[in-house]
């Protein structure tokens, strides 16, 4: 990320990425109280200055968001009991209490909800799919224009059938 900003000019866009005022940033900037509403709005419209902007916030944004990789490791740890919190009682001030049973059990079925194991849940994954796949069934009957009703819903009934053997097999 190279840009030939001046230091006024980077100075204004780091100011706008913090406030998100054009004309406060044109102030912190070192522009005149006089023309800062002015400058700071031709500066929004110049393409270097736009580019800057929207790739430092970029930056700022992925390095905010959580990887979904970090969030099942996070989850594993909380239910293996490997994360502390501090607990806030009538008697105090608790530091580094390991997680409760109750924390644990709802991260371990947060985890579950993305690998399900348990039949139920196989079965219940299995019938959202057939359902997704049977819309799309209708769909596709309902575009075939040269066939009649009848042929429509014996060929969706098929495709179903078809999908669900897929998905249960």
């Amino acid at each position: 990320m190279k840009h030939k900003l001046t230091v006024k000019q980077q100075k204004f866009c780091d100011e706008y990425i913090r406030s998100g005022n054009a004309t406060e940033a044109a102030l912190k900037a070192g522009y005149r109280s006089r023309t800062a509403y002015s400058i700071g709005n031709e500066n929004l419209k110049k393409p270097e200055l736009k580019k800057y902007i929207e790739e430092k916030i970029k930056e700022i944004e992925s390095a905010k968001l959580a990887t979904a990789q970090e969030t099942l490791e996070y989850l594993t740890s909380v239910m293996r009991g490997e994360q502390t919190e501090t607990v806030v009682t009538a008697k105090g001030i608790y530091k580094n209490v390991e997680v409760s049973a109750k924390d644990r059990i709802t991260a371990a079925k947060e985890l579950l909800k993305r690998y399900p194991v348990d039949p139920l849940s196989k079965m219940q994954l299995r019938k959202i799919n057939a359902e997704a796949d049977l819309t799309e069934a209708r769909v596709k009957a309902m575009q075939g224009n040269n066939s009649t009703q009848e042929d429509k819903v014996a060929k969706m009934m098929g495709e179903l059938q078809d999908a669900i053997r897929e998905n249960t097999g």
